[in-house]
């Protein structure tokens, strides 16, 4: 018994050091909350009104996320006053997951920061199956009160629906239902670490698309040319289709709003030319390109709609001018490309693997990432004219979103020698093979001569 008094004791003693560095006197004097149940990702965004109470300088601040929902976030930001991005430094506590940020030098007993989340596969279908022509209800469940370990004096949340079915709701008073719009609060005097279970059951047609797996490849080329491809697998993971599939219902069901995906948009770069669009089965020429002046908009079209479970495979492939993305000073280049492309509004990556192709000879490869990754050992690509091989830059990204849409830098030295290396071997090869003919029409296999000589002297 006394053992196990003292192991409580110890794990107490471990709650309150990590809670140590959280300043008691700090306290979110407001907090205006909205969270974004419009697509199939959560978004929430807080606007965070700080104060000290003993009137000292706030120098940092602690946000936290419940440890249940960690696994699905995947994006946070966070931002001071004047909308500077803020480092974020995440630790693990008891109560969940903790992001701690530095404000400014020199702030006030009083400070704003703005923070923003994005959180995947949060909205849960239910029913889990419908039919063909039923609609499609996803449940959310969330928490009242903005999780904290400070006290708030004043919070409001506000919860943007994408249609104004709602099932039900959780009634804490004080909550309005108006529209597409559910308001909580405000609430006054919330203690840290306060819960109140949140549900929202509603009606939501917007495309829930998962790529499951999606490699991109970039093979950089110093004669001019970046070729990129895409290989993508994406399922529906809204509520699974009951029962068989109707052509005949498809085509006759004239409501805009169905529980399926006949087409999406993706965006590539404003300068991709040569851009091609197959499956299995060969080129899909259902698709429509658009160019914008900021980017080529493609309307893909699978070859079948797509209902809840339903999957496709797919090959997207452009080129782009290496001068746009290739920078040089001597022998030292730098390669500044997306990590990958915006598939589909909203988009939600489970696992993006992108391959970089270097030219032949390339030394001293340094990768420089937007965020955390897992970089995978190197290998060696071999293609025409190659001798040793290309060297191959592989790393990954798991729980991806459109937030994750930016630039990694790959520094490399290539010698400018190693530039004639092809086309001396294209000439060496055809030097060879002209003198191998040359010796070939010289020599003489035939035995004619032979017999006619022999034929003189008798």
């Amino acid at each position: 018994m006394n053992r196990k008094i003292l192991s409580l004791a110890v794990f107490a003693g471990i709650i309150l050091c990590a809670q140590s560095a959280i300043d008691v006197e700090i306290e979110n004097k407001n907090v205006d909350r909205t969270i974004d149940l419009t697509s199939q990702l959560v978004k929430i965004s807080y606007k965070i009104t700080l104060e000290h109470k003993a009137k000292k300088p706030i120098t940092s601040y602690l946000f936290m996320v419940p440890a249940e929902e960690r696994d699905r976030l995947a994006y946070v930001t966070a931002k001071d006053s004047s909308k500077k991005d803020l480092k974020l430094t995440e630790t693990a506590s008891p109560k969940g997951v903790t992001f701690s940020m530095t404000l400014p030098a020199g702030g006030a007993n009083s400070a704003v920061v703005y923070i923003d989340t994005v959180f995947t596969k949060s909205l849960t279908p239910y029913p889990t199956a419908i039919g063909q022509t039923e609609r499609q209800l996803v449940q959310y469940f969330g928490n009242v009160y903005f999780y904290s370990p400070f006290k708030t004096v004043t919070q409001k949340t506000t919860v943007h629906l994408s249609s104004r079915n709602v099932e039900s709701y959780t009634q804490f008073k004080p909550a309005v239902h108006s529209d597409t719009t559910i308001t909580y609060g405000p609430y006054d005097n919330v203690a840290a670490f306060s819960t109140e279970p949140l549900t929202v059951h509603f009606e939501n047609y917007t495309p829930f698309l998962t790529v499951t797996k999606l490699e991109r490849v970039i093979e950089v080329s110093h004669w001019g040319n970046i070729a990129v491809e895409e290989t993508i697998d994406i399922v529906h993971s809204g509520a699974a289709l009951k029962g068989s599939f109707s052509r005949y219902d498809y085509q006759k069901d004239s409501r805009s709003n169905q529980a399926c995906v006949k087409s999406y948009k993706t965006l590539l770069p404003a300068a991709a030319t040569g851009v091609y669009y197959r499956d299995t089965n060969g080129n899909i020429s259902t698709s429509a390109m658009r160019v914008l002046k900021d980017s080529v908009e493609l309307d893909l079209r699978p070859r079948f709609p797509l209902f809840g479970g339903w999957k496709t495979h797919y090959t997207l492939g452009y080129n782009v001018p290496s001068f746009e993305y290739l920078f040089q000073n001597g022998d030292n280049f730098l390669l500044k490309m997306r990590v990958l492309d915006h598939v589909f509004d909203d988009m939600v990556v489970d696992e993006v693997t992108t391959k970089i192709i270097l030219p032949e000879g390339s030394t001293n490869i340094k990768l420089i990432a937007p965020y955390t990754i897992t970089r995978h050992a190197d290998s060696l690509h071999y293609t025409y004219l190659d001798t040793f091989g290309r060297p191959v830059i592989s790393f990954s990204k798991t729980n991806v979103v459109e937030n994750h849409i930016t630039d990694f830098n790959l520094k490399y030295n290539f010698s400018r020698v190693m530039m004639l290396q092809e086309p001396l071997l294209v000439v060496g090869f055809l030097y060879v093979l002209f003198v191998l003919v040359i010796i070939w029409m010289r020599l003489d296999f035939s035995i004619i001569k032979e017999k006619e000589q022999h034929l003189h002297k008798d």
